[in-house]
């Protein structure tokens, strides 16, 4: 039941007979047939007003907190403590570059121990060793790791803050609405669920669902797509910002040492 401390939100699913159909507000728990009302008892209490109709020139994100793909891509805010060490040939698998006084991650190789602490691309490294790197060059920075112990390497990191998430849903034919040409996007369809969602065109392509696509063909990061599910989250970053990144390194580089894995949770 509905206290009067809690009102309750009347359903306005289209009610159908046989000469019009017309709004039909009613208590959900009064219509056990609506659809409407199925899905909303479905969701847990701190969805149900995000699912709710919108109001007339609102447009709502979709509901995805539950989202797999939402939760491996999240950018969480704050700084982290990571312990990187060096493989049995003395190397960590990652490549920084600096931009604009900060120091990022460039490149994490597969199956290094960059990769397996969970290091992605954007990350920018605060500190190593307990050394601030603000100021450092991209050398001065590869020093750094080179001379650090093989055993333990502390570093300080704040996710990718030049990038961004945007979650949005496929249609009936298995698309989101927006073109990608050599990773960026190039289009974004008017009214579809990428547009409704913030996507914006002249930015690259990071991950999909948190996996990392940069350096991946065309083709390949379509099958990705299609296998994505229903709700899609695109990590991307600006095309001026990316194009810093990757400077001085080639196609094939990203392509086959890049980490394209698809990280825990």
């Amino acid at each position: 039941m509905y206290s009067k401390e809690q009102p309750w939100q009347p359903c306005t699913h289209l009610w159908r007979t046989s000469r019009w159909t017309r709004p039909f507000r009613h208590r959900p728990e009064s219509h056990p047939g609506c659809p409407s009302c199925q899905s909303r008892r479905e969701l847990p209490p701190s969805l149900q007003t995000a699912a709710s109709d919108p109001s007339p020139g609102q447009v709502l994100a979709p509901v995805s907190g539950n989202s797999l793909g939402t939760r491996r891509a999240e950018i969480k805010p704050g700084v982290r403590e990571i312990h990187l060490c060096k493989d049995e040939r003395g190397k960590t698998g990652l490549r920084l570059r600096a931009i604009d006084k900060g120091l990022f991650v460039q490149l994490v190789q597969a199956s290094t121990p960059a990769s397996l602490v969970g290091l992605r691309f954007g990350d920018q490294i605060l500190q190593i060793d307990g050394r601030d790197c603000a100021g450092w060059s991209t050398d001065k920075a590869h020093r750094a790791v080179k001379k650090a112990s093989a055993e333990k390497i502390v570093m300080v990191v704040r996710d990718r803050p030049f990038q961004r998430t945007v979650t949005m849903h496929k249609d009936s034919t298995g698309h989101a609405g927006f073109v990608i040409k050599k990773g960026k996007v190039v289009s974004v369809v008017k009214g579809s669920s990428a547009a409704r969602n913030g996507l914006l065109t002249n930015h690259y392509l990071c991950e999909v669902n948190g996996q990392n696509v940069i350096g991946l063909k065309d083709k390949d990061v379509r099958e990705i797509l299609a296998m994505a599910g229903n709700v899609v989250t695109l990590t991307v970053i600006p095309t001026v910002i990316y194009e810093h990144m990757i400077k001085k390194l080639s196609p094939t580089l990203l392509h086959h040492t890049m980490d394209h894995s698809i990280p825990d949770v």
